[in-house]
């Protein structure tokens, strides 16, 4: 009896495991589609095939559910960033390519960063998943973004300079991210990502300056 509970034992695992991602796969596409504040978790249950109570034995509320989904795609980023950096030995080459790499990987996934602006969806009134949750979350992304703030300080930054690059070059991007995922870049008649590039090099070369603080 005993070998047979331990033989069963990784089948229910990997089928709980199974019906958890089935949720979370439903989760994204119901938050993508409906934002955090019109998501329910009886849509998102009948989105996976389940029943709501089914939901609540993986996820006590639809903000967890949404902070999952938020954390599995800040991972996917941290990755992208992570290993367009390392490709790169020269802090500033460095610096740009991680930048690049923030601004190319919501360029290639839009609903990416809907689901990173989680806070403002429905209007500039921000409404987060739980504070202990948006700290979590908040950390993950700065924890992506860190190649471009060590980079700058490989640069001679010091920790305030280079924090306000990170800043900086986050504003950047998504303010272009914005501009072309609604098209209102057509109005300037110009490329998001060549705006970006300039953005970069002016800022690594106020950080070769020392004047980045």
């Amino acid at each position: 009896m005993a070998i047979a509970k331990l033989s069963t034992a990784p089948r229910r695992q990997a089928a709980t495991e199974a019906k958890r991602e089935r949720i979370l796969d439903a989760a994204r596409q119901i938050f993508e589609a409906d934002g955090l504040e019109a998501a329910s978790l009886r849509g998102i249950a009948a989105a996976a095939g389940y029943t709501p109570a089914a939901l609540y034995f993986h996820f006590d509320s639809k903000e967890a559910l949404y902070a999952e989904v938020l954390a599995t795609s800040i991972a996917r980023l941290a990755e992208a960033i992570g290993a367009a950096a390392s490709k790169r030995d020269e802090p500033a080459a460095r610096l740009s390519t991680a930048a690049l790499a923030f601004f190319d990987f919501y360029a290639e996934n839009p609903r990416d960063l809907d689901l990173g602006f989680y806070l403002f969806r429905g209007g500039m009134r921000p409404k987060g998943v739980g504070r202990e949750r948006d700290k979590t979350l908040n950390a993950a992304l700065a924890a992506a973004l860190s190649p471009i703030g060590e980079a700058a300080r490989a640069l001679g930054a010091d920790e305030t300079a280079a924090n306000l690059t990170v800043a900086d070059l986050f504003a950047h991007a998504t303010g272009l991210l914005l501009l072309a995922h609604t098209g209102r870049i057509r109005m300037f008649g110009a490329s998001a990502r060549e705006l970006m590039v300039e953005a970069v090099e002016r800022r690594t070369a106020l950080l070769a300056k020392g004047d980045a603080g």
